[in-house]
C-alpha cells in the first residue's frame, strides 16, 4: 500500500542522517515524494504508466554513482528519488495482482516492464495491499524512522503509519464500495474508470445476456 512505500522510501534516506546529516532532510523528503509519484498512475494505467521497474532502477545506480562523487543537495536528491521510485515497482512485484479483490490472486499482471514490454507477474509474498502483513511491514519500516527522527517527520511517520492501519481496517470493505460506486458511474464516463473497478458489472451483464 502507498504508506508502505513512503515509509520504504524515506528509510532509504536514514544512512545519511549519519553520514550526511547536511543532506538528511531533503533525501527524506526526495525518499517519500520518490515513494508516492509511481501510484499517481493509479486511474490512469496503474501500474504501468509511471511505473518503471528498470528504468527507475538503472537510473538510480547511475545518478547515486553521481551523487557519491559529487554530493549536493540535487545529486542526492535525485538519488534518493530514484532509489525510492525504483524499490516501489519493485516490490509491487512482491505483492498481488490489479483484481479489485487481490486476496483471491486472479490476476498475473503486477507491474509492467517497459524495457521488455510485458507484464511482471505477481509473487504475493505479500498478499495484498493493506493485508495485517502490509501493514506490518509498515510498522517495521517506522520503527528505526521513529527512533531516529524528531519534528515534523517524526509526526509525519506516526501519520503514516496512522493511514495504514485505517486503511488495512477498511481495506476489504473499500472493495465493496467501489463496486457500489461503479453502478452509479454514468455510462459516458465509465471508459474512464479502471477496469477493476468494473469487474463486477461486467461479470452480471455477461451473466444476463446469456
Amino acid at each position: 500500500m502507498l504508506p508502505t512505500h513512503a515509509l520504504g522510501g524515506m528509510a532509504l534516506a536514514l544512512p545519511l542522517v549519519v553520514v550526511a546529516p547536511e543532506f538528511a532532510p531533503l533525501a527524506l523528503g526526495a525518499g517519500l515524494v520518490g515513494g508516492i509519484v509511481p501510484d499517481l498512475d493509479m486511474y490512469a494505467g496503474h501500474r504501468k504508466t509511471l511505473h518503471f521497474p528498470v528504468y527507475y532502477s538503472v537510473l538510480a545506480v547511475l545518478v547515486t554513482s553521481v551523487a557519491v562523487l559529487v554530493p549536493t543537495g540535487a545529486t542526492v536528491a535525485v538519488a534518493v528519488f530514484l532509489l525510492a521510485a525504483a524499490l516501489h515497482c519493485v516490490t509491487d512485484v512482491l505483492g498481488s495482482g490489479l483484481e479489485l479483490r487481490p486476496w483471491e490472486g486472479t490476476s498475473d499482471r503486477a507491474v509492467y516492464d517497459h524495457y521488455r514490454r510485458t507484464w511482471i507477474p505477481p509473487r504475493r509474498l505479500v498478499r495484498y495491499d493493506g493485508s495485517p502483513a502490509d501493514l506490518g511491514l509498515s510498522v517495521t519500516l517506522a520503527l528505526p524512522l521513529l527512533y531516529t527522527l524528531e519534528g515534523v517527520f517524526q509526526w509525519l511517520v506516526l501519520g503514516t503509519v496512522a493511514v495504514a492501519a485505517v486503511y488495512t481496517a477498511l481495506r476489504r470493505r473499500l472493495a465493496a464500495l467501489a463496486t457500489v460506486v461503479a453502478r452509479r458511474v454514468p455510462t459516458a464516463i465509465r471508459p474512464y474508470v479502471p477496469k477493476r473497478y468494473l469487474e463486477d458489472l461486467d461479470s452480471e451483464t455477461s451473466t444476463t445476456g446469456s
